[in-house]
């Protein structure tokens, strides 16, 4: 026995000085290379300069392609280092026969030395750590199948480099050659496309292609390696959390929207109340920015709620794609229809929190709008408890009449819990005022941030409409950080806290003068305009377009065209959703209608204004 252990111990030994001396010839090769080849490469990859490693590349002939394995088997170790670059430049540089093995060896290379560290020296990655989170969730639910189509699978996924993968893979019992098999072949999908996209500028240099080919080129290319990660994801993926908040389309969806909010301060989060609430619950929030459903993702919930969204969201092919597979509920806003019910109650009983707007619409004027669709008798239904929360500052960091969002500090607090023993209890009325009063926020009234942008009342002129001194319909005008009227030649100037300088104190009064100069007329009101029309079919894939009127009165909306013809009651219209500027929305049998006035667009917010005192005034 005690000659067996002395002499596993010396094949152990002699195994670890193998390694340490295959990892000492890599070292070797790297300093030989890293003086004159790779570290003026590395420099262009810095610069971005892509021509300028093909020509180092040429030039160095037999050793640039050894130049390309050692680099491509670097990016693979360290991670974070972009392996992109050295593709195209490979397929700039050589022939695909050549350029797509060499790429290929490297990635090979760097997988073994991963395999190596991990499995000999117990060496962990950071990088590989902060990927960590999204390569268990795909592990999970995998469970039921083997390691190497698990590693496949990953392999697939966007926005996990293949080192994290090979770290992974590594730290598992699979062998050397499965491990090598897999790694091998399931990068080589991704290579190809920046291999070919690399030969297709070699080609554009060489003028035997036009610039617009070489776009087109790169962008088929893009799309068939999204198609086959989207078909991988769909077809092994997807498949058991398809369509729900577990979904890994979630989680890309909101890693995509973390890209887009990049240097943007993420909100601050007073959630401590959240323990009192039993999951699943609904949770109600005010609606003040396009992103608050992202504000609300950073607060602690045991499982990733699912978000009730505006239908019309759905007209855009590529968000109706997330839609599908994140667990987003659409609703058609003030239609009347509650096929969207069903599917709370479908999350509710697969245990995910459920997140609405009651209001329906984001706040015009920093101010929250009433609640016009009662709920309350539904969420008493639904026997689950009520967590409330407010969001403030985001009105102002993209309120709805600019297009620039600016950096903006944003609380999100959980003011209430209700629970569903205490909600039994309430009477609708009493349910609805809780939820008004804990939700109701006026921006202008906590403000916690200056703003010292120069361009603030830019477009403002798409909300205040009308002039607060002569009320002249249609002559204000936002520029700079101040509202002017072209009629009587008023102004108004914004200050670093978003108030007005002059009597008129903030964006709210001004709006409430506007609002009693409208309530003087509506007992005579009659609103006509031309318009062209957008009409969406019931599964808003497909669309029609048409020119007509529409009127308003006290008593109906009413649109006609040469084809077309209806009218909606006002008791019928709670409220209309607009786009400042540029159109609002309704929905008549089941279609969602798109008007764009063809003079003065700013018309619409006077509109919406309209329906609202109609129907508060009744």
């Amino acid at each position: 026995m005690a000659d067996n252990k002395k002499h596993k111990n010396k094949f152990i030994n002699a195994e670890r000085v193998s390694i340490i001396v295959i990892l000492a010839v890599i070292l070797v090769l790297f300093a030989y290379f890293f003086k004159d080849i790779m570290l003026p490469l590395f420099h262009m990859q810095v610069n971005n300069d892509i021509d300028g490693a093909s020509a180092l590349l040429k030039e160095k002939g037999f050793m640039g392609g050894i130049t390309v394995i050692l680099i491509e088997a670097l990016q693979m170790v360290i991670i974070f280092v972009s392996a992109e670059f050295i593709q195209i430049s490979s397929g700039l540089s050589y022939p695909i026969y050549l350029s797509l093995p060499l790429c290929d060896i490297g990635i090979c290379l760097g997988a073994t030395i991963i395999f190596l560290l991990v499995r000999v020296f117990k060496f962990n990655s950071s990088t590989y750590e902060k990927n960590r989170g999204m390569i268990d969730k795909i592990a999970s639910s995998a469970k039921d199948r083997n390691i190497v189509l698990l590693l496949y699978l990953l392999f697939f996924m966007p926005f996990i480099p293949f080192g994290a993968i090979c770290y992974y893979g590594a730290s598992t019992k699979i062998s050397y050659g499965k491990y090598m098999l897999t790694v091998s072949t399931s990068a080589i999908p991704s290579v190809v496309v920046s291999v070919l996209i690399g030969q297709a500028g070699m080609a554009f240099f060489s003028s035997n292609i036009p610039l617009w080919l070489l776009v087109v080129i790169v962008i088929l290319l893009s799309i068939a390696l999204f198609a086959l990660i989207y078909w991988f994801m769909h077809k092994f993926v997807l498949k058991d959390t398809d369509e729900t908040p577990d979904s890994l389309f979630f989680d890309i969806f909101f890693m995509i929207v973390k890209l887009l909010q990049f240097g943007k301060k993420k909100p601050n989060i007073e959630a401590d109340l959240i323990v009192e609430a039993d999951a699943p619950y609904l949770m109600l929030s005010n609606h003040e920015n396009f992103i608050d459903f992202f504000y609300l993702y950073y607060l602690p919930h045991l499982k990733s709620p699912s978000c009730i969204i505006s239908e019309y969201y759905c007209t855009r092919p590529l968000f109706r794609i997330f839609k599908k597979h994140c667990g987003f509920i659409h609703k058609k806003q003030f239609s009347g229809n509650s096929d969207y019910k069903d599917k709370i109650r479908y999350m509710i009983s697969k245990g995910f929190p459920v997140v609405i707007y009651p209001e329906g619409r984001r706040s015009p004027d920093g101010r929250s709008n009433p609640i016009v669709e009662k709920e309350a008798s539904f969420y008493k239904e639904l026997n689950v408890d009520i967590v409330l929360v407010k969001i403030n500052g985001g009105y102002y960091a993209h309120p709805k009449w600019r297009t620039r969002a600016y950096s903006s500090n944003v609380n999100v607090t959980i003011t209430r819990v209700l629970k569903r023993e205490e909600i039994a209890a309430m009477t609708d009325e009493e349910l609805e005022n809780i939820i008004s009063g804990e939700l109701y926020n006026d921006a202008s009234k906590n403000t916690i941030t200056k703003y010292r942008q120069k361009d603030k009342a830019k477009g403002l002129e798409k909300l205040l409409y009308r002039c607060a001194d002569c009320g002249a319909l249609y002559k204000t005008s936002g520029s700079g950080n101040e509202l002017k009227c072209l009629s009587c030649g008023a102004v108004h100037t914004i200050d670093e806290d978003y108030h007005f300088t002059g009597n008129i104190r903030s964006i709210p009064e001004y709006y409430d003068i506007i609002r009693k100069m409208e309530e003087k007329e509506l007992g005579d009101i009659s609103l006509k305009a031309n318009v062209r029309v957008k009409i969406f079919d019931e599964k808003m894939k497909r669309s029609k377009k048409e020119t007509g009127v529409y009127s308003l009165n006290s008593n109906a909306f009413h649109y006609s065209s040469g084809t077309t013809e209806f009218s909606i009651p006002i008791s019928e219209l709670p409220a209309l959703s607009f786009k400042c500027g540029k159109r609002f929305e309704l929905y008549h049998d089941d279609k969602l209608h798109f008007f764009y006035p063809e003079e003065d667009p700013v018309q619409v917010a006077r509109w919406a204004l309209i329906v609202d005192l109609l129907n508060f005034s009744r």
